[in-house]
């Protein structure tokens, strides 16, 4: 733009802006021309409300606009404005101002920019560009086009093929495409057409087209989308080409049908039909054009055949056709003639010729000897495979002085002037010459096995003779030789028995000869007896009896000769005879007569037959099969003497024929199981001739019968087994009682065998002078009886009877004696104090033992307790065994006036004693005592303990456990109430820990027991468990080859798994270096006992289980003073060798015990009677603990010395090596027991009465290994100080007769 000033001295624009459009993308100027020396400024408007797009032109670089700048000549006042890229976004509306100067008013001039955008794609909807749409004829369909993006929006233009469509119904729409950023100003558009097609066959092939027209668009480079249609339509008619109907071929020319089909969408199918069924359906196309030719050579079948073509698609309603009839000429393929092709001198020969099918029909000629026939006759047939059938017949006559005559017919198919021939030959027969044999001379003898060759000779004939052999009538295969004027039939014989006196005939005939001529000869041949056969009489041979054996031999030629022979020696005296045999040979007989005896079963006889003048002979024999009933061999035992338990097979041995003998073992008249028959759980079977029994038993003993039978008869024989079995005790004396100073008679009855008078002994250790003090005497019966003079309260206790008798195991059972005594009562902690709330109902019990039983009374501050009448106080009594009971005051409706001490008197006959039991109100329970190690494991700890006070209520347990490293305590709470025995698991394996337990119920806890019990995890893990029970093994039910087997695998599984452990132990040493606290190896389950001071024996039961560890707690609420006391007082700490342990545990465990040596009242436990220790002290110590372990191989122990045996023999053994006390006692028929014996009885409290077979029986107890390691712990101070040293002998849980020398060999205290 350019401003101008004139005379008027006013400015204005020579060049005024103009609207002008860019393309999108492009640059574009806009002129703004000025002249005006008074120009000061000019500025650049962008209107339509763009206020930011306000700018100054005073310099060619427009900050904010880098693709705006301004060019021209300033001089000049030429301002033009460039814009590069241009956009949408500079589509507006611009206005160039120029300032005001000099007086003149400011000037301005808008100017329109149009940017143009291009469309971005043009796209018919749902189809890609170039695609082929598939549609039916005159089947309605649309197309939509779509042009996107233009500015302005775009036209459309249809096009078919390159002529543009007028489409009077086209659906057109644009529609307004948003800016993507949200520019309002900013659109651009998009243009719809919508066409609606209804297609037919012409459309076929033809593009559709859409175009955009844009002002943007080069005219030459059109954007445009294009389809193509393929219309779905019918095929044209077909028709075929390559032959006209009616036209004539000749067989065997080729032929060449093309049938053509035009249009179609699809091309259509084509198939080639003749006759109906089709021949060919593939076809090939091109555009729209189908064809399928069909290329064939004709032949007859070809002859009026119809040929059709069908043409078909998806579009016909039903195929279309065109057919052709077809017509071929072709001569006879061949001609035959039939009839004789032999005949004699001046017979007639009638021949028929006939040719193949024809078209058209062949005529035929005849030639006989060179002669052509003129009269034949003829006639024609149509062929069922098209053409005609010629036949033609004449007769011949053979003529003489000729061989042979050749017929010739000819068949000529006269318009094809092709010509078939056919010859026949008949042959003229002259009868053959005698035939002949040679090659072997008749009367001549050969050899059985021999080779022999013959033939047979004929000369002349014609044709030559056919020679046919001949034996006995049976035709026989021969080879033929022929030369010019004879034949030689010749035949190999392998010469058999057959062949003796055999005719041999050779025959010789030809078509001239109506009887055979021929020759004929009989052969000789020696041969020996293929067989001999004795022949017995009678068929079964028993003793006393005469037999007769006969031997036949069959044919030979010449005889045989027959004889004899037993065992190998010849037998005289029996002669030959013959008679006519087979094959002209001779049969030979001879016989012997054998007299029959037992002796003579199983002798051979044997028959010779030879053949002299061959020198071969053939053999059979007899072996004699005397029948007799079994016999039982006199060197079978009569007598057989077994062992109980072990396994005992008899055998017998007896003969008999026939040898299958079935045998019956019987005793007392009772069968006895076979062995075929048994169910699998059968002692004593038998099989055949041996009685098994696998073990023996006593009651086996006596006379065993076995009967042998076969079908001639039976035999019996008689076996005496006797049994010897390990001597038992069967019966003892039960319930002597005896008063002091009287004497006492003790009987012991014992079964056994073999049994004498020493086989039952006494003895009882706790007695020094007992052979002084006892005597024996010894009865017929197998019982003892043993008398104790003067005996003393110290004589009440058990008895041991044993019995030996050399076979097995000792057999030992206790006898009690018990002597009158006054009560003793019970001081245990659980019978001194008692609790109940006010209101409620309190129980005090109060136990004795006493001889007899005692009778109770009670009181209170000297004053008796009158029970049983006002309803305040209730007595009942209980006897628990035959030595203790108890009694129980009920106290109704207690009050504070019923707390404090009562008396109870235990009387009888002997004496009384008192116990001041106290009733208390309920309250927190006392500290538990005697915690003791039951059993460890490489994981686990058991532990046992002595309840204290309960409080008057159920109580429960919780034990507290820490590492000896460690100061953090970790809790396991026992879940049943009132339980003095738990298992403490998932502890680290090979670690010592410290365990205490404490008592809690409702109303409060006890204070936790000392930390001085403490216990180490084994290092190794036992692998090896016992397979065999050791009941089986004690009684040898098992065979020892199965012991010795076990023990081998079990020993090798041991070694195995010592390897490993040891393996892990050296891991675990390395590791250690690093990381003294991280112990991560495995080990083996390692069982160790105690026995308890109070409560029942342990078993030995091994606890191998794995539980997770018990939670974690802080110290907080626990005694901490018991914890640094313990610790205090540990002073000692004691290692148990197990050198002599007799269970499958290792002996490098390392077991740690603590004692307290400060406190003066101990529970003392028995020794194990067979370990020898010694001892030294360990010089390594933790903290103030000593630690347990092994040194080489030198084990510590210190031995501590145990109580002599209480003179009052409050306790006994029965019959096991620990027995708690008292020992639980259970009547096989218990009677009724009163409430108190002195309620229905007056004096002497009677005892129950026994069971009818006079014993008692005990609680089964399993076999406890011996406790290697001993754990002794402190008792609660002021429990212990109300203990007497009787009490705490009442609950030691040895017997009296305990060895008094053991007792120091190693029992801690």
């Amino acid at each position: 733009m350019r401003a101008c000033t004139v005379a008027e001295e006013y400015e204005r624009f020579c060049d005024s802006p103009n609207c002008s459009g860019v393309l999108d993308g492009k640059v574009i100027r806009a002129k703004c021309p000025s002249h005006s020396s008074l120009l000061t400024k000019m500025d650049l408007m962008v209107l339509e409300g763009l206020v930011d797009n306000y700018f100054k032109c005073f310099s060619a670089v427009i900050p904010g606009f880098p693709r705006y700048s301004v060019i021209g000549d300033r001089r000049h006042g030429v301002y033009n404005l460039r814009v590069s890229n241009a956009s949408l976004e500079d589509d507006a509306e611009y206005q160039c101002q120029v300032g005001p100067a000099r007086m003149h008013k400011a000037i301005r001039a808008n100017a329109k920019l149009s940017v143009i955008s291009p469309p971005s794609s043009v796209e018919i909807l749902d189809h890609p560009s170039n695609s082929k749409i598939e549609i039916r004829e005159n089947e309605e369909f649309h197309l939509e086009c779509r042009v996107r993006n233009a500015k302005p929006a775009a036209n459309i233009l249809w096009y078919r093929g390159n002529v543009e469509l007028n489409i009077p119904n086209r659906e057109d729409q644009i529609v307004d495409v948003p800016s993507s950023n949200g520019n309002p100003n900013i659109k651009r558009y998009d243009t719809h057409s919508r066409i609606t097609l209804k297609p037919t066959a012409e459309d076929d092939y033809e593009d559709y087209t859409c175009e955009a027209r844009h002002e943007a668009l080069q005219s030459d480079l059109p954007m445009k989308a294009t389809v193509q249609l393929s219309v779905f339509y019918p095929p044209g008619l077909p028709y075929i080409e390559g032959y006209t109907e009616g036209e004539t071929i000749r067989r065997g020319q080729t032929v060449e049908l093309i049938c053509r089909s035009r249009g179609g969408n699809p091309p259509a199918q084509l198939i080639w039909y003749k006759n109906g069924e089709q021949i060919r359906m593939a076809y090939r196309t091109a555009g729209r054009i189908s064809e399928n030719v069909y290329t064939f050579t004709a032949d007859a079948s070809d002859n009026k055949a119809r040929y059709k073509c069908e043409a078909s698609n998806i579009m016909s309603k039903a195929p279309l056709k065109a057919e052709i009839d077809m017509t071929v000429l072709f001569s006879p393929a061949h001609v035959t003639i039939s009839g004789p092709t032999e005949a004699r001198v001046g017979d007639p020969v009638p021949l028929t010729c006939t040719t193949a099918n024809s078209n058209p029909p062949a005529e035929i000629k005849w030639m006989v000897a060179g002669k052509q026939i003129r009269n034949a006759t003829s006639r024609t047939v149509v062929s069922p495979e098209g053409g005609w059938i010629t036949t033609s017949n004449i007769t011949a006559m053979v003529e003489p002085n000729k061989r042979s005559l050749v017929v010739i017919c000819h068949g000529l198919n006269m318009q094809l002037t092709e010509n078939v021939v056919s010859t026949h030959t008949i042959n003229v027969l002259y009868p053959p010459s005698q035939p002949f044999i040679h090659g072997y001379t008749e009367g001549h003898s050969i050899h059985v096995g021999s080779v022999q060759k013959m033939s047979c000779t004929s000369s002349g004939g014609n044709p030559l003779a056919t020679l046919t052999w001949y034996k006995n009538d049976k035709k026989i295969h021969s080879t033929i030789k022929k030369s010019d004027r004879s034949v030689t039939a010749e035949i190999t014989i392998l010469a058999n028995v057959t062949d003796n006196e055999a005719r041999y005939r050779c025959e010789a005939a030809n078509s001239a000869t109506e009887i055979p001529l021929f020759e004929t000869i009989t052969m000789s041949v020696l041969f020996p007896p293929e067989t001999v056969k004795i022949r017995k009489e009678p068929l079964e041979f028993k003793p006393n009896t005469q037999a007769v054996l006969t031997c036949d031999s069959s044919s030979s030629n010449p005889p045989a000769k027959l004889s004899w022979w037993r065992e190998g020696i010849p037998v005289q005296g029996a002669v030959n005879t013959t008679k006519p045999g087979l094959h002209g040979g001779k049969v030979s007989s001879i016989e012997v007569r054998v007299n029959i005896s037992e002796q003579l079963n199983g002798v051979v006889y044997t028959c010779q037959a030879t053949n002299e003048a061959m020198q071969r002979s053939v053999h059979d024999a007899l072996i004699l099969q005397v029948l007799y009933k079994p016999v039982f061999d006199s060197d079978n035992e009569k007598v057989v003497t077994g062992i109980e338990s072990e396994p005992l097979i008899v055998s017998l041995k007896a003969d008999g024929n026939p040898q299958k003998i079935s045998y019956t073992w019987t005793k007392d008249g009772l069968p006895i199981m076979q062995r075929d028959s048994r169910t699998g759980t059968d002692r004593i079977i038998s099989d055949g001739p041996t009685l098994n029994i696998t073990k023996l038993s006593r009651f086996d003993a006596g006379i065993y019968t076995c009967e042998a039978i076969n079908s001639q008869g039976n035999s019996i024989a008689n076996i005496n087994i006797t049994v010897q079995f390990p001597a038992a005790v069967i019966a003892i004396s039960e319930n002597v009682i005896v008063k002091p100073e009287e004497d006492a008679t003790l009987s012991c009855t014992a079964e056994g065998n073999p049994i004498s008078d020493d086989t039952i002994t006494w003895s009882r250790d706790d007695i020094p002078d007992f052979n002084v003090k006892t005597s024996v005497m010894y009865d017929k019966n197998g019982t003892s009886y043993l008398r104790i003079s003067k005996v003393a309260r110290e004589d009440m206790g058990n008895f041991k009877c044993s019995v030996n008798n050399g076979i097995g195991r000792t057999s030992n059972k206790n006898v009690l004696l018990i002597v009158k005594h006054k009560p003793e009562m019970d001081q245990s902690p659980i019978y001194l104090k008692f609790a109940s709330d006010a209101g409620n109902m309190g129980k005090l019990v109060c136990r004795s033992q006493a001889s007899p039983l005692a009778r109770y009374s009670w009181s209170r501050n000297g004053t008796p307790i009158s029970a049983n009448v006002t309803g305040k106080y209730y007595t009942t009594f209980k006897q628990v065994d035959q030595l203790v009971s108890e009694s129980t005051l009920i106290i109704t409706h207690v009050t504070s006036a019923d707390y404090g001490n009562y008396e109870c008197v235990a009387r009888n006959e002997m004496g009384f004693s008192t116990s001041s039991p106290r009733l208390e109100i309920t309250s927190a329970p006392d500290i538990p005592s005697l915690l003791s190690i039951v059993n460890v494991t490489h994981d686990s700890v058991t532990l046992s303990w002595i309840p204290g006070f309960n409080g008057g209520m159920a109580a429960t347990y919780r034990i507290r456990y820490r590492q000896m490293q460690e100061e953090n305590y970790k809790y396991e709470d026992v879940p049943l109430s009132n339980e003095t025995k738990y298992t403490v698991k998932g502890l680290d394996i090979n670690t010592g820990y410290v365990f205490s337990v404490m008592a809690m119920n409702k109303l409060g806890n006890s204070k936790y027991m000392p930390d001085i019990v403490s216990a180490k995890t084994s290092m190794f893990v036992d692998s090896v468990e016992k397979i065999i029970p050791e009941d089986l093994l004690e009684k040898q039910d098992l065979p020892k080859i199965v012991i010795v087997s076990v023990s081998i695998i079990g020993v090798t599984l041991l070694l195995v798994n010592i390897g490993l452990v040891l393996g892990c132990v050296y891991k675990k040493r390395v590791k250690g270096i690093r990381d003294q606290n991280i112990q991560n190896s495995k080990s083996a389950t390692i069982e160790m006992y105690a026995p308890s001071s109070y409560n029942d024996t342990v078993t030995g039961e091994t606890l191998s289980s794995v539980s997770e560890k018990s939670e974690t707690y802080s110290n907080e609420g626990s005694n901490n003073e018991y914890v640094d006391e313990g610790r205090k007082q540990a002073a000692s700490t004691y290692l148990m060798d197990q050198q002599d342990y007799p269970g499958p545990y290792p002996s490098c465990l390392g077991y740690e015990m603590q004692i307290q040596p400060h406190l003066t009242h101990k529970t003392h436990t028995l020794p194990h009677p067979h370990h020898h220790h010694q001892h030294t002290q360990d010089k390594n110590r933790s903290r103030d603990d000593q630690s347990l372990g092994y040194h080489g191989n030198k084990s510590l122990y210190v031995s501590a010395p145990s109580p002599a045996p209480p003179a009052d023999g409050s306790y006994y053994n029965m019959s096991e090596r620990y027995l708690s006390y008292p020992p639980p006692l259970d009547f096989q028929n218990p009677p009724p027991v009163p409430a108190h014996p002195h309620i229905t009885h007056s004096g002497t409290p009677v005892t129950p009465p026994l069971p009818a077979n006079g014993s008692l029986v005990r609680h089964q107890r399993t076999a406890v290994p011996p406790p290697d390691v001993l754990h002794n712990t402190n008792q609660n101070i002021q429990i212990l100080q109300a203990q007497t040293l009787n009490q705490k002998r009442e609950m030691s849980t040895f017997d009296s007769n305990y060895d008094v020398a053991n007792d120091q060999e190693g029992h801690l205290v």
